[in-house]
């Protein structure tokens, strides 16, 4: 008995010490053939035994591939009492060059495996639906002008889950490319086959004449694939390195004809309009008239947009803000767009017209010039009892106001003149009505400017704070008083250079559409009082009259 359990005990010693296996065969496997130049695959190699993971060279693959990361995993099964070891590498290959290329034979322990042929094609060549990831793109127009617009949307379709990667602009030389727009995220169907697609759009610009070649945008990146292990039952999810590139593409560029006058636009469609306050017939001398002129231009540059003119009138100062500049998708268009608001200012009372407006322009489809235009517009300006005082203005300009502000702005203004004319009108007509009920009275007009009172208070009071419509108020009632009659503010200007230039300034200031410092405003409101204060501001009667008496013969 005990003899025999020695015997046995000795056999089970020389089995765990003796090997069970070894190496006997080293298979080499690529998860896909054919592939694209520069992207990657998996190459598996694996051998039946477990053996030291440092033993498969791969330096043999360098000459005609791109080596990445290389993973090792081992595993053993046990099926019947039979126990099935296994050591697996995985490697990430891309291929240097298209053509037909051969992954070589490895060598292991003496044990080797088979040569992989392996054919590489162009990059955007291989049949999309055997693909998980390709890139595709197309530009508007394979002919185009200098300066002219071209688009270029790229697709980047993925069958498998992204983890991360970037997309790339592509690669242009003699133009300008810029991304228009935000990403859009969506699917589509190819062949049976779902794909989530990433699309984006970029704005190309030639700046000279010639063909331009376009090397197309490239991705690269990490995605979860599929995977099963050999002789399991369930499959997981890998973490895969991918690239790929949309196909080049080319563009003939043509210069600007020597026919084209003007400044150069090239566009789909351009085409100007006007914010102007229709429903207002009739202005007043010194209120301001807020208008805006904008222009769009269909597949154009922003930057490309020329700056518009206004000829107006020399009775009609022009106050312009800064002109705004922006790019928009609408429609799958883009749409580029100029607009400057101006604040235009009438110093005489009279019939005038804001001349037509119009922007040459360059129409790819049609080849030939054309014409954007604005029509003249006529005017009717009187001179009020009081001008408009302006509503105080925000001296750090505001560039970004937008049209309907500037409408309310344009409102408020006409209110405030309304209010202030109406004033005016019951006290003239309450001193008139004075007058009738003295008829023989007589009215001594002093030779000399009134003496300094009430008026001359409000008037510095406000200089002091610096309120510009305020100011311009004050000095009209106080000029009022001493002509004894209501003075509009091309009057009082008329009265001295000094007074003309110190009512310039205070408008400009007002309507300017710039910063202003305080010492702009300072040397303004001194300048004023100054010529206020000199005696040169003279009534409109000087010589002592006396009024007759409503009766000749009394």
């Amino acid at each position: 008995m005990v003899i025999r359990q020695f015997f046995i005990l000795l056999t089970l010693c020389i089995a765990v010490i003796q090997p069970a296996f070894a190496l006997s065969k080293l298979e080499a496997s690529v998860d896909r053939n054919p592939v694209m130049e520069g992207e990657y695959f998996v190459l598996n190699v694996s051998a039946d035994d477990e053996v030291d993971t440092g033993k498969l060279d791969t330096s043999i693959l360098l000459k005609d591939f791109i080596v990445g990361r290389t993973s090792v995993s081992r595993s053993t099964q046990i099926m019947n009492f039979d126990a099935v070891k296994e050591t697996r590498w995985q490697v990430l290959l891309a291929p240097k060059q298209k053509g037909q290329l051969t992954i070589p034979s490895f060598s292991i322990d003496g044990v080797s495996s088979a040569e992989i042929p392996l054919k590489v094609v162009e990059a955007g060549a291989q049949p999309e639906q055997a693909k998980n990831l390709f890139i595709d793109a197309k530009v508007s127009t394979d002919e185009a002008y200098v300066g002219q617009l071209i688009t270029y949307k790229v697709k980047l379709y993925l069958a498998v889950e992204l983890q991360r990667g970037v997309l790339n602009a592509p690669v242009i030389e003699g133009a300008q490319i810029k991304q228009i727009g935000e990403d859009k995220d969506g699917s589509e169907i190819i062949e049976g086959r779902r794909y989530r697609v990433i699309e984006r759009t970029y704005g190309i610009i030639p700046d000279l004449p010639g063909q331009v070649n376009i090397k197309g945008a490239t991705f690269s990146g990490d995605v979860l694939v599929e995977s099963q292990r050999r002789g399991g039952m369930f499959g997981f999810n890998e973490s895969r390195p991918m690239q790929a590139g949309a196909p080049s593409l080319s563009i003939q560029v043509e210069p600007a004809p020597t026919s084209f006058q003007g400044q150069w636009l090239v566009a789909d469609l351009v085409a100007l309009k006007e914010s102007f306050p229709e429903d207002v017939k009739e202005f007043t001398v010194g209120s301001p008239i807020t208008r805006t002129l904008t222009l769009l231009a269909s597949n154009a540059d922003e930057n490309s947009l020329p700056d518009i003119a206004q000829n107006l009138p020399p009775e009609l100062k022009s106050y312009p803000e800064k002109p705004q500049r922006q790019s928009f998708v609408r429609d799958a268009q883009i749409v580029s767009q100029y607009s400057i608001t101006s604040a235009i200012v009438p110093s005489k009372a009279g019939t005038f017209t804001l001349p037509e407006v119009k922007v040459p322009w360059w129409n790819p489809h049609l080849k030939r010039q054309e014409m954007a235009t604005l029509p003249a517009r006529t005017i009717q300006v009187k001179g009020g009892a009081v001008v408009d005082a302006p509503i105080e203005p925000n001296w750090q300009a505001n560039t970004g106001t937008n049209n309907n502000e500037s409408h309310w702005s344009a409102n408020l203004f006409a209110l405030l003149w309304l209010v202030t004319l109406v004033a005016w009108a019951v006290t003239f007509i309450a001193w008139r009505r004075a007058l009738k009920r003295q008829p023989t009275a007589h009215i001594q007009v002093a030779s000399q400017p009134l003496a300094l009172g009430t008026g001359i208070k409000g008037l510095e009071q406000a200089c002091a704070k610096g309120n510009v419509s305020d100011i311009l108020q004050q000095l009209q009632q106080y000029c009022s008083e001493q002509a004894a009659r209501p003075m509009t503010l091309d009057k009082i200007a008329a009265q001295s250079s000094e007074l003309a230039e110190a009512i310039r300034q205070l408008q400009a200031l007002a309507y300017g559409g710039k910063a202003n410092s305080d010492d702009q405003l300072a040397s303004a409101v001194k300048a004023l009082l100054s010529a206020v204060k000199s005696g040169k501001l003279h009534p409109m009667a000087q010589q002592s009259t006396q009024l007759q008496p409503l009766n000749p013969n009394g």
